[in-house]
């Protein structure tokens, strides 16, 4: 039982190195669009810290999603929010899974530059569209007689680029259309149908989102039209986005061989495709060849071949 324990162990620990290396090469190629994405993030909730600046809290707007799904209450507010954090650290775990995981189909680099991209697409339209109208806020903190429903003018700069992490992302208000929760939510769950293997999960996925949309309504962090309008704004984008990006390799079977992981991927490619058809990557092997009675022989030398008649 032990010898198969560290065999089994010695094989996980090869296989997380060749991911590691393999990971690295494209991060190396890839980190620009990575750090950009990042960056965003910061920017995206630069952008909500600074809309909270200008709300105004005022009376609860009517909305239809208000009334026929009753309130949760302050006491569980927390339900919604423990199913979105449920989404993201199940996407996050499932992004790493080819680390350990013998079968793999997506490099964890690649796909975190396209769904950071998707992410950077849809947060810009919030920005716009939140900035453009200020509703009042229909959470609890952000109502009438609330301390945290208005802020006080900054007294430098710094306490505005700080955000107030995390209490200033928890507590904000004004950054209404769309739901944020809803845009990770659909481009990871869009993200996994499309590489994920697993039917079943991918069902239960999409059935978590709308799960997750009622329960920010109910939970009065948003009114119906910031979930509605996420709904068709984060599926489109995404949707045209992906016809445009390039499109992941796939790792199962040969083909993950010929993925390029250097700048002279190119040569790389070549070289592979030329082992696959039985060539080596020696320019004097290029010379075309001919085949006559099952054996091989190259242009420009002399063969004798044995003739083999019947009866003799």
């Amino acid at each position: 039982m032990s010898l198969y324990i560290r065999r089994e162990a010695a094989k996980l620990w090869k296989r997380l190195c060749a991911e590691i290396s393999t990971e690295i090469n494209l991060l190396a190629e890839n980190w620009k669009y990575v750090l950009a994405g990042l960056i965003f993030q910061y920017i995206h909730g630069l952008a909500a810290r600074g809309v909270h600046y200008l709300h105004r809290p005022g009376p609860t707007l009517q909305d239809v999603g208000f009334y026929l799904l009753p309130e949760l209450g302050q006491d569980k507010a927390y339900i919604s929010e423990t199913v979105f954090t449920f989404i993201f650290i199940s996407f996050v775990l499932w992004t790493f899974h080819p680390f350990i995981f013998k079968s793999k189909k997506i490099y964890t680099v690649l796909v975190w530059c396209r769904v950071l991209a998707f992410l950077v697409a849809c947060q810009i339209l919030r920005i716009i569209t939140f900035y453009s109208t200020q509703l009042p806020g229909p959470n609890y903190h952000c109502r009438e007689g609330s301390k945290l429903a208005r802020l006080p003018p900054p007294n430098n700069a710094l306490e505005v680029l700080l955000i107030n992490f995390p209490r200033g992302v928890l507590y904000g208000c004004g950054d209404l259309i769309f739901s944020s929760h809803m845009i990770f939510s659909l481009v990871f769950v869009r993200t996994y149908h499309k590489y994920g293997s697993r039917r079943f999960v991918k069902q239960l996925a999409w059935l978590t989102v709308v799960i997750q949309s009622m329960l920010i309504v109910a939970s009065r962090k948003h009114y119906t039209v910031d979930v509605v309008v996420a709904w068709y704004t984060v599926n489109l984008m995404v949707f045209f986005l992906d016809k445009k990006l390039p499109e992941l390799p796939d790792r199962s079977g040969a083909a993950a061989l010929l993925l390029p992981l250097s700048k002279d991927s190119s040569k790389s490619k070549e070289e592979n495709h030329k082992l696959l058809n039985g060539n080596s990557g020696d320019p004097a092997d290029w010379r075309p060849r001919i085949q006559v009675n099952g054996k091989i022989m190259e242009d420009g030398t002399t063969v004798h071949v044995e003739a083999v008649m019947n009866g003799v």
